[in-house]
């Protein structure tokens, strides 16, 4: 069934992580007049455009044109468009829908939605609950902020299937509906460059919850800041103490996943790339890739894990990039009784780092990074990317950061 044949399509950012890829693709396949906008260039693009190039689809780069926010049925918006982008407003005011992928997916899916957000940790309560679930119910799916588009999905998915839904506060802003089952992994302090203050933030992502009714299910860390959210909900919460691995096995458990099988995916499980990634051991030192800690106190607890397992060793942290408006004191305070070397990369979260800092050895490239660290360490140390900002000045995204860091780690 072909419900957007014909309709005029403006798809707002392409982007480089493959979901403005699945949703052009859904929507060219579904036989509208799709056009692409982005204020990237083709030459930048080129590894997203090169994926769509034998579909019928038009496409304005390096700008966007107002035209294209009236002369259109729907916009969709990719999640990194800010919600005060005057473009929008423009279809808007011209009574033009705006929705994000993630909306459509929400109005079509028959299937049970497991929503999962969270400040860290939520691509791996994702996986892990994916594969939990998998074990249990074959037609389970995992799409979302990990780079997948929902909509990909939608031709697969009937009454039975499972959903599992990685989603970033970008992703749930202005969302009408909620998942069956929400997670929240954690809740401090990030994208302040996007949102006024930590309150609005959290208020994105309180949308995964807000719409539930009392036979959904919100399962919440018990951690202060996120256990006060219980008295908003409609659902039935339930709490999980620890970290990732005990919010995914309480889904798990919630749906009935065997003991047997959660110990079978447990056992298997060797972390989601550029989360804490092992990379290599070169002449006795470990490198870890953590890119995705974008924001301070995600670095902190990082440092804090590796020093836990790794009491003896050295720890050399590459770190820095843009600011997203962010404080650094604390990260500064436990580098100061943590870290033994500061590699920092370039930004301006890397300069407000510095003022809080003794020593660091500044470097202007991820292979300059990498070089410098490599000569710090010795056998028995650990060499950790975990930047605790933005990577746009030097990077696509932090994916190509931590792939920059794996490639400069593993070169003969």
């Amino acid at each position: 069934m072909k419900l957007f044949k014909n309709k005029r399509v403006t798809v707002m950012g392409l982007g480089l992580l493959g979901g403005g890829i699945g949703v052009a693709k859904f929507f060219a396949k579904q036989e509208a007049k799709v056009l692409v906008t982005d204020l990237r260039t083709k030459k930048e693009l080129k590894s997203s455009l090169d994926k769509l190039k034998d579909l019928d689809i038009e496409f304005v780069l390096g700008k966007h044109r107002q035209r294209d926010f009236i002369n259109a049925d729907l916009v969709i918006r990719n999640p990194g468009v800010p919600r005060e982008s005057k473009y929008l407003k423009i279809a808007k005011d011209n009574n033009i829908p705006v929705k994000t992928d993630i909306d459509i997916f929400f109005d079509l899916c028959p299937g049970a939605i497991i929503g999962i957000t969270g400040t860290k940790g939520k691509s791996t309560v994702a996986t892990l609950v994916y594969l939990f679930l998998k074990k249990k119910y074959p037609k389970t799916f995992l799409a979302g902020n990990i780079g997948v588009s929902p909509l990909k999905l939608l031709n697969k998915i009937d009454k039975k299937s499972k959903v599992v839904l990685e989603l970033s506060s970008f992703e749930l802003e202005g969302l009408k509906k909620s998942p069956h089952v929400a997670v929240i992994t954690n809740l401090f302090p990030d994208h302040l460059n996007r949102y006024k203050n930590f309150k609005d933030y959290v208020n994105a992502k309180k949308s995964i919850f807000k719409y539930q009714n009392k036979n959904d299910i919100l399962v919440l860390n018990s951690d202060s800041e996120t256990k006060k959210l219980c008295s908003e909900a409609k659902s039935k919460v339930y709490l999980f103490k620890a970290f990732n691995t005990s919010a995914a096995v309480l889904v798990a458990e919630l749906f009935k996943v065997s003991k047997n099988d959660i110990k079978k995916v447990l056992s298997n499980f060797k972390g989601v790339a550029h989360r804490q990634e092992f990379v290599a051991e070169k002449k006795g030192v470990k490198y870890i890739n953590d890119t995705t800690a974008t924001n301070p106190n995600a670095v902190i607890f990082a440092i804090e894990t590796f020093r836990k397992r790794f009491p003896k060793s050295k720890i050399v942290l590459i770190a820095g990039g843009e600011d997203k408006k962010l404080s650094y004191k604390g990260l500064a305070k436990s580098i100061k009784h943590n870290v033994d070397y500061v590699v920092l990369l370039p930004g301006t979260g890397s300069n407000k780092l510095k003022k809080n800092l003794n020593k660091f050895y500044p470097v202007k490239s991820m292979k300059q990074a990498v070089k410098k660290a490599s000569y710090l360490a010795q056998k028995g140390d650990i060499v950790l990317l975990s930047p605790g900002a933005a990577s746009f000045n030097l990077f696509e995204n932090e994916f190509d950061r931590g792939n920059q860091f794996v490639k400069a780690v593993k070169k003969p």
